[in-house]
C-alpha cells in the first residue's frame, strides 16, 4: 500500500509594493506536490500566483488547493485511505475563510456589489460572502471602482503567460493565478490602499460633517447678514435718530375735576343715589371728547399760533410741521401731543400737552382748562334752560285751562239769572213737606173708612185735601223736571252749572301742579349746575420729556424683529408647501 506524501506549506511573506517575491513564488511551486492526473488544478493555481494580489487575499490567501467550482475528486486509493473523513481541507478552508469576511463588517452595498462583480466574471457564488471569497481566490479586488465598472482587461502581449510558463514550466496558453511580478505603471492594477471598511466609514462620515459644518457656517452667515440687514441696521438709524436728531420736547400736566352743586345727591330718583363721578360721567366724557376734537385745535391755532409754533426751522423734519400746512395735518399733530385721558373711578381728567417750549406748552395747558370750562357752563345752562322752559310751557297752559273754566262758569250764571241748584234745593223742600201732609191725609181717611158708619161729610173732606195735595205736588214735580216756555229745564240748567264748576275744580288742581312743577324745576336746574375745579395745574418744565431715547430704540428694534419673524417664518410655510 503506497502512501501520500504530505505537502510541505509554505507562507508567502508581502512585500511592500503587495506582491510576492520571485523566490518564494518558486520555493511555493517547487514544494507543492502535483498528484497522477492534477494537471489542470495546479495550472490552475499557477494562474492564481500571477494574479495581482490585494491585501485583503494576502491576509486570508487560501491554499493552492482550493479553486472555484465543485471539489475534484481524488484516485481511489485515496478515497479509500480518506474513508472515515467528513469533509476535505478545502471546504472546510472555505467555511473558514467565509467566516472570516462576515466579521469583516462589510456593508449590505458592498456584498451587493461584489456579487454582480462575481455574475460579470461567470462565477457561481452561493451567497454574497462565498462571492467575496472567491474573487480574492482570482485575485480580483471586489470593491475597486474600476472592478466595479468594466471587467477585467487581460494583459498585452501575452506577456503574464511567458511568466507563468517560465515560473511553473506550464505550456503556453495556460494562464496561473499564482502570484505574479508586475510591471509599473499598469492602470489595471488593484488599489495598494490598506485602509479597512470601517475606517473608510469613518472618513465618510467625517467628510459628512464637515460638509454640515461648512453648510452651517454659511446658513449663519446668511441669518446674520439678514438680521443686520432687516433689524440690526433700522435699529441702530432709529436709535441714531432718538439720541442725535430728534428735538427734545417738553411736557405739562395738568388734572381737572367736574362736579355737581352742593345738595345734588339728595335728589328724588336714580341719580340721587350715585356718587359725584358717575353723576358727572357724562360731562367729562363730553369735555375730554371737545378738547381732543378739531374744533378746539382751530380755536388755540387762532388764539395761540399753534400751527406756527411746530413749523419753527429748528425742529427736526419728522416732528417738524410744514408752514403751508393744512388742517388736517396740524390735527394729526395735536392729537399726538395733546393726551387727555378720563378715569371713571375717581372722576378725573388729566390731560399732558406736548410742545417744543415749557412756557408754550404751560399757556397751551391753561387755555384748554379754559376752553373746558367754558365748555361745562354751557353745557349745564343748557340743562337748565331746558328744564325751565318745559316747567314754563306746562304752568301757562294750566293758567290758560282755569281761565276758560271760569268764564263759562259766569256766563251760565249771567244767562240763567239765579241759580238753579238754590231753586232745585227749595222745590225739593216743598214736595217734602207736601208729601208728608199727604201722607197725614192718607191716613185720615184711611180711618175713618175703617168704622163701621164713618161720617160723611168727614171722609169727603179728607179726600179733597188728599186730591189738592197730589196736584200741588204733580204741578212742582213738573216745575222741576219738565222745561218751561223758552228755556230747558230748571234740572238740566243746575246740571251745566255743575259740570261747569267740576271744570273749574280741575283747571284749579291743574294750575296747582304745574306751579309746583315749576318750583321742582327751578330746584333740579339750581342742582345741574356743573362746577370745573383744578386741582393740579400746569406748570412748565424744566427737563424735556421727550423723545425717550432708550424705550424708542428698544421699541424699534421689537418691531423690526417681530416683522423679520412673520416674514420669515410666513416665506418658509410658503416654501414648505411649495416644495412638498
Amino acid at each position: 500500500m503506497t502512501t501520500k506524501p504530505r505537502a510541505r506549506k509554505f507562507r508567502i511573506r508581502r512585500t511592500p509594493t503587495g506582491t510576492a517575491t520571485s523566490a518564494q513564488q518558486t520555493a511555493y511551486r517547487s514544494a507543492a506536490p502535483r498528484r497522477d492526473g492534477d494537471d489542470a488544478t495546479a495550472a490552475k493555481a499557477d494562474d492564481t500566483a500571477q494574479a495581482p494580489v490585494t491585501p485583503q487575499s494576502l491576509v486570508r490567501q487560501p491554499a493552492p488547493e482550493q479553486q472555484d467550482g465543485p471539489p475534484q475528486q481524488d484516485a481511489p486509493t485515496q478515497q479509500d485511505a480518506k474513508g472515515g473523513e467528513v469533509a476535505s481541507a478545502r471546504e472546510t478552508r472555505a467555511e473558514t475563510d467565509i467566516e472570516a469576511i462576515r466579521k469583516e463588517g462589510l456593508t449590505g452595498r458592498q456584498l451587493r456589489m461584489a456579487r454582480r462583480v462575481a455574475q460579470k466574471h461567470g462565477l457561481a457564488p452561493i451567497s454574497d460572502f462565498d462571492a467575496v471569497r472567491q474573487l480574492r481566490l482570482r485575485g480580483i479586488d471586489p470593491f475597486q471602482r474600476s472592478t466595479m465598472l468594466e471587467l477585467v482587461v487581460p494583459r498585452d502581449g501575452g506577456s503574464g503567460e511567458t511568466d507563468a510558463a517560465n515560473a511553473g514550466n506550464l505550456p503556453a496558453g495556460v494562464k496561473s493565478n499564482l502570484p505574479q511580478t508586475v510591471r509599473p505603471g499598469n492602470s489595471n492594477l488593484p488599489s495598494t490602499d490598506t485602509t479597512t471598511p470601517a475606517e473608510r466609514r469613518a472618513a465618510e462620515i467625517m467628510d459628512i460633517q464637515r460638509d454640515i459644518t461648512r453648510r452651517r457656517r454659511r446658513r449663519l452667515v446668511l441669518l446674520l447678514t439678514r438680521l443686520t440687514a432687516f433689524v440690526f441696521l433700522p435699529t441702530i438709524l432709529a436709535g441714531w435718530y432718538y439720541f442725535a436728531m430728534a428735538t427734545p420736547m417738553y411736557s405739562t400736566k395738568a388734572e381737572f375735576l367736574i362736579l355737581q352743586a352742593d345738595g345734588a345727591g339728595g335728589g328724588s330718583g336714580v341719580g340721587g343715589f350715585l356718587p359725584t363721578q358717575y353723576a358727572t360721567s357724562q360731562d367729562s366724557i363730553a369735555v375730554q371728547s371737545y378738547l381732543q376734537s378739531k374744533d378746539a385745535m382751530q380755536r388755540l391755532d387762532e388764539e395761540m399760533g399753534y400751527k406756527e409754533h411746530f413749523s419753527q426751522d429748528w425742529i427736526d423734519p419728522i416732528q417738524r410741521l410744514s408752514p403751508d400746512a393744512n388742517n388736517e395735518q396740524a390735527y394729526k399733530l395735536y392729537e399726538k401731543n395733546i393726551k387727555i385721558g378720563y378715569d371713571p373711578t375717581e372722576g378725573v381728567v388729566r390731560m399732558e400737552v406736548i410742545a417744543a417750549d415749557p412756557q408754550t406748552a404751560n399757556d397751551f395747558a391753561s387755555h384748554l382748562i379754559t376752553y373746558a370750562e367754558e365748555r361745562v357752563d354751557e353745557l349745564s345752562r343748557q340743562k337748565r334752560e331746558d328744564a325751565m322752559r318745559s316747567a314754563s310751557e306746562s304752568l301757562e297752559e294750566a293758567k290758560i285751562e282755569r281761565r276758560e273754566a271760569q268764564e263759562r262758569l259766569v256766563q251760565l250764571q249771567e244767562t240763567q239769572g239765579v241759580d238753579p241748584s238754590e231753586q232745585l234745593a227749595v222745590l225739593r223742600q216743598q214736595i217734602g213737606q207736601y208729601e208728608m201732609q199727604l201722607q197725614e191725609k192718607q191716613l185720615q181717611l184711611q180711618a175713618l173708612l175703617d168704622n163701621p158708619r164713618p161720617n160723611q161729610a168727614k171722609v169727603d173732606g179728607t179726600q179733597g185735601d188728599i186730591r189738592r195735595l197730589e196736584n200741588l205736588l204733580a204741578r212742582l214735580n213738573s216745575d222741576m223736571s219738565e222745561a218751561q216756555a223758552g228755556s230747558e229745564s230748571l234740572a238740566a240748567r243746575a246740571a251745566q252749572i255743575e259740570m261747569a264748576k267740576a271744570d273749574l275744580a280741575t283747571a284749579d288742581v291743574f294750575l296747582q301742579s304745574a306751579l309746583q312743577n315749576e318750583k321742582d324745576s327751578a330746584l333740579e336746574a339750581n342742582r345741574q349746575v356743573r362746577y370745573l375745579t383744578v386741582p393740579v395745574r400746569p406748570i412748565a418744565a424744566d427737563a424735556p420729556a421727550y423723545p425717550r431715547a432708550f424705550e424708542n430704540t428698544l421699541l424699534a428694534f421689537l418691531i423690526f424683529g417681530g416683522i423679520y419673524l412673520m416674514v420669515s417664518l410666513t416665506s418658509s410655510i410658503l416654501r414648505e408647501q411649495v416644495s412638498s
